[in-house]
């Protein structure tokens, strides 16, 4: 992310990794507006913005206003410099993007795939769709700094490996990265589906908010963690499971962890279906549960209010340790309306207490299912622009 608020007067010199970090938000700078930012003398900036004009990521962005001479020429960011692959696959979907590095869609397409297909076919697949969206773009493969991808379960972020996924037959520590680096010839990097919902919706719509809750409710249920303004993933990227945190009164449950009560196994799109089904109504997952609510079906909607209910005493939870301001619902449950979302503020605003939410909002994505590719490109942004990595291409 761009380095917020000016550096004035800095008495060790930038490196261009840093140096670029201040051009990140487009606006056009001259080298006069530089100097008194940073405090460096003309001859730095001089051979910091030539080496990034080298690089394609800064180039000229006209002139500004006279002080009575020449005018000054003006640098800026050019986010169209390379681009992006972003995919978020989940349980039975894929949704990939081209963004340029600004995290601006430049094609974007979906398609059902189901993720137990396992990686032999389903990492091939996002190989051959990930070169026709770019060939659809207008972008060669050439042109692509880096490929992020998020998975819908557990994963090592270190190394990009799943880990022991519960819904992902096949996928334990499969060298996703490798894989994919290999076919393409970028760094790939890989994050749970909800982290990377949590990043583009926080990126997209709240980026002024340091402390956002994402929740998805799918197939699964599952949380992604912003605080202090930065996506938190735990000491081994579990952060955020709260899918498998405990329902009072469910012990009688069972989930496909392997344990009794969990929320997933109690709330989730699949565990609402299953309950419908029981009762006689035609409904196998979290789409036909949405498509029963709109249809004005009450056991489906009764179903879906006690659904958000239990999701929202386990958030109760969540607010008491995390005081966020923001709740975010997404996935496919969260289109069924009012429902959900009105379980969840009743079960989180009765059982917090008042200080921790006294200014809590809580509401349905913004992004909607465009988060999980924001996300997944800013994470990949984010590593092709930092400052190891600046320096590395400027050298």
């Amino acid at each position: 992310m761009p380095i917020d608020g000016p550096l004035r007067n800095t008495s060790v010199s930038l490196g261009a990794g840093e140096f670029f970090q201040l051009l990140r938000d487009r606006k056009p700078r001259t080298r006069a507006d530089l100097i008194a930012i940073t405090g460096q003398s003309r001859s730095t900036i001089a051979t910091r913005i030539d080496a990034l004009m080298s690089t394609g990521l800064i180039g000229p962005a006209g002139t500004a206003g006279s002080t009575g001479g020449r005018r000054p020429a003006t640098f800026a960011f050019q986010p169209g410099a390379r681009a992006v692959l972003a995919v978020d696959l989940g349980a039975t979907h894929a949704r990939l993007a081209v963004t340029d590095l600004a995290s601006t869609v430049v094609a974007a397409t979906d398609a059902p795939l189901s993720i137990a297909a396992g990686p032999d076919v389903v990492l091939p697949w996002v190989v051959r769709a990930g070169r026709e969206l770019l060939d659809a773009a207008g972008r060669d493969v050439d042109d692509l700094a880096a490929l992020g991808i998020g998975l819908p379960g557990p994963v090592e972020h270190s190394t990009g490996r799943p880990i022991n996924p519960p819904i992902m037959p096949g996928w334990d520590d499969v060298d996703v990265p490798g894989l994919l680096g290999a076919e393409l010839g970028v760094d790939v990097l890989v994050d749970n589906d909800v982290n990377i919902m949590a990043l583009g919706e926080h990126r997209a719509a709240w980026p002024q908010v340091s402390d956002l809750l994402l929740v998805k409710v799918s197939t699964g249920i599952g949380a992604g963690i912003i605080a202090d303004g930065a996506l938190r993933r735990g000491a081994q990227g579990a952060a955020g499971d709260i899918g498998h945190m405990v329902v009072p009164g469910a012990d009688h449950v069972p989930c496909r962890c392997g344990n009794t009560g969990c929320l997933e196994a109690v709330a989730s799109g699949q565990a609402v279906a299953a309950a419908l089904s029981a009762q006689g109504l035609e409904a196998a997952d979290s789409a036909d549960v949405v498509a029963l609510v709109r249809s004005k079906g009450l056991a489906a909607s009764q179903a879906v209010r006690q659904a958000g209910r239990d999701i929202g005493g386990v958030l109760a939870s969540c607010v008491s340790m995390l005081n966020p301001s923001v709740i975010v619902i997404g996935g496919i449950v969260a289109d069924a309306g009012e429902h959900l979302i009105a379980g969840i503020r009743e079960a989180v605003y009765r059982r917090s207490l008042p200080l921790a939410t006294q200014h809590l909002r809580i509401v349905t994505s913004r992004a909607r299912v465009g988060a999980g590719v924001l996300g997944a490109s800013a994470m990949a942004i984010d590593h092709v622009l930092s400052p190891a990595a600046i320096d590395a291409l400027a050298a």
